[in-house]
């Protein structure tokens, strides 16, 4: 696939997704390396453009370039959103009320706390980067550790085998302390992304470094 094809099936994505207006993102493609520039308004639609392009096949990587511009007659002071953030994350029942912390700059969220599993962290961030206002999120909430980190590999190793997306036998996977290593091949970017949800959906990891290689 050339680079001009690349970009055209891009641009075909973005339009074809309904929750983002693609009018004013720009597209180039180097060498199968997308770069996305120009604004959206909002984070969610910025992080729903990257989630498109990594749906296309033959991109290799992406340089995100796209800004959130508010409107003046539309902005939101911070303790608004903040406030907003708050309520949004109390009234989530997979998240423990109390143990997540919210700080906002100039319409940045800044996410901390404690938290026993990944998902929650990731369910936070999801929440809070959809509200008005908001033109970036940090998430930085760390994960308790709940189980022994020797019992984290077989319980990967599980749920590879459980996923039908994927096979297991093509990766690799060590673990040191709180840290999980990925490495091997998988046939497509998709694979890729399941094989290291798997990772993060084990309590007590805290990072993952993913090396796996994805063939297409």
């Amino acid at each position: 696939m050339t680079d001009k094809d690349l970009r055209r099936d891009v641009l075909d994505e973005l339009d074809f997704d309904p929750s983002l207006d693609a009018a004013d993102i720009g597209v180039a493609v180097a060498d199968g390396v997308v770069t996305l520039t120009g604004h959206v308004g909002s984070y969610a639609e910025k992080v729903e453009a990257e989630r498109a392009v990594r749906r296309v096949k033959g991109v290799r990587a992406i340089a995100q370039e796209i800004r959130v511009r508010r409107p003046d007659a539309k902005k939101i002071e911070d303790d608004q959103i903040a406030a907003r953030a708050l309520a949004i994350i109390d009234w989530s029942v997979h998240l423990p009320k109390g143990d997540i912390q919210v700080k906002v700059a100039q319409g940045w969220v800044t996410l901390t706390g404690k938290v026993p599993w990944q998902y929650q962290a990731m369910g936070a961030e999801a929440a809070v980067r959809k509200l008005s206002g908001v033109v970036g999120v940090s998430n930085v909430i760390a994960i308790r550790p709940e189980v022994q980190p020797a019992a984290v590999k077989e319980k990967i190793l599980e749920a590879f085998k459980r996923g039908a997306v994927f096979e297991a036998d093509g990766i690799k996977v060590s673990v040191e302390g709180d840290k999980v290593t990925l490495d091997g091949a998988v046939a497509a970017w998709a694979e890729r992304e399941a094989a290291e949800r798997a990772a993060w959906s084990v309590p007590g990891v805290r990072f993952v470094e993913d090396r796996i290689v994805a063939l297409i």
